[in-house]
């Protein structure tokens, strides 16, 4: 979207996933029954043991009255059309609207705020451009005041106007007007958006979800049916919805089903512990490191950016590349 990378670079191919002895099957699902067991596809049916049901989440872009005609940044072509249009942006307002929350990945939106504003600085023409950034949670990070505080300062330290605890419930493209949840209203020049998310069809279809998401028990991740278990961004874990707890999620499940199918070994329960890397703008990254279960609620422990946290957060992101599909 800024220009620091092009799409080949940041795609991972399913054909490049290499696991011994696991077959991938490229398939459209098309009906799961959870008490069955049984996933029916485009093209075939299958019929399992044990099910793990992981199709993350969807955007609904009806949710959000006039989203599908302005731009978004949370799917590959949104964020494509936004690095089109941002090399004709050098002034007016710039609204970075999120449209409901749990959304994937929680800093993302702060993320692009602090790197909408280096944007313009290297175009220079950041003084003739207003940044506005809503949001429906009560601070950035949650979790930990203090890397909420950091990302505050960074806004104001920025001129950086943020609408805490106030969602965008509609946009008027032709207007460029954003209507907030509190009936008040933002006018804009390009609008950046997050869009609602919500479960797949598919299994809301399943009789899986309530309430929007899968029911799990957060630390095993078991649903309501005996033998089907439930992870990543469709699940209603009490995590956020972002890749290093489902990454979490699935190790439980993976420790869980090894036990059950060889008698033995340990089950290892979901901790709910994530580590998270935040764009800071200016080349730095900080860090927070985030624990929902432990104690009576979820605590962080904030690392301040630096450059050498970006060298942390590449090898992360190697590793993964790596173990997941051998690149």
């Amino acid at each position: 979207m800024f220009g620091h990378a092009n799409p080949q670079a940041v795609r991972l191919a399913y054909a490049n996933f290499a696991k011994s002895g696991v077959q991938l099957i490229q398939q459209t699902i098309t009906k799961i029954d959870p008490v069955a067991k049984r996933v029916t596809t485009n093209a075939a049916s299958y019929t399992a043991d044990y099910l793990v049901v992981a199709l993350g989440a969807d955007y609904d872009w009806d949710a959000t009255p006039g989203l599908a005609q302005v731009n978004e940044f949370y799917t590959m072509a949104g964020a494509e059309r936004l690095r089109d249009a941002l090399s004709h942006f050098t002034r007016g307002h710039a609204l970075i609207g999120v449209c409901g929350a749990p959304y994937k990945c929680p800093p993302a939106p702060s993320e692009c705020a602090l790197m909408l504003h280096d944007y313009l600085e290297r175009k220079g023409v950041r003084g003739a451009c207003k940044i506005s950034f809503v949001l429906p949670l009560p601070s950035p990070v949650p979790p930990s005041p203090e890397t909420s505080e950091a990302l505050i300062a960074a806004f104001a330290e920025r001129d950086i106007k943020f609408h805490p605890s106030k969602r965008v419930a509609a946009v008027n493209p032709p207007q460029r007007i954003a209507l907030l949840d509190d009936g008040s209203e933002i006018a804009f020049d390009l609008f950046l958006g997050v869009p609602q998310h919500r479960a797949p069809n598919v299994v809301r279809d399943s009789g899986l979800a309530e309430n929007g998401w899968v029911t799990v028990n957060p630390r095993t991740l078991e649903t309501k049916y005996p033998g089907v278990y439930a992870l990543g961004d469709g699940a209603n874990t009490g995590t956020p919805k972002a890749g290093v707890f489902a990454e979490g999620a699935a190790k439980a499940v993976a420790s869980a089903l090894i036990a059950k199918i060889t008698s033995g070994g340990v089950i290892r329960e979901f901790d709910g512990f994530g580590t998270c890397y935040i764009e800071f703008g200016g080349g730095r990254v900080g860090k927070v490191e985030v624990d929902f279960f432990s104690g009576p609620k979820p605590t962080g422990t904030y690392y301040e950016p630096s450059l050498g946290l970006r060298a942390d957060k590449e090898d992360f992101v190697s590793r993964r590349r790596s173990r997941w599909f051998g690149i």
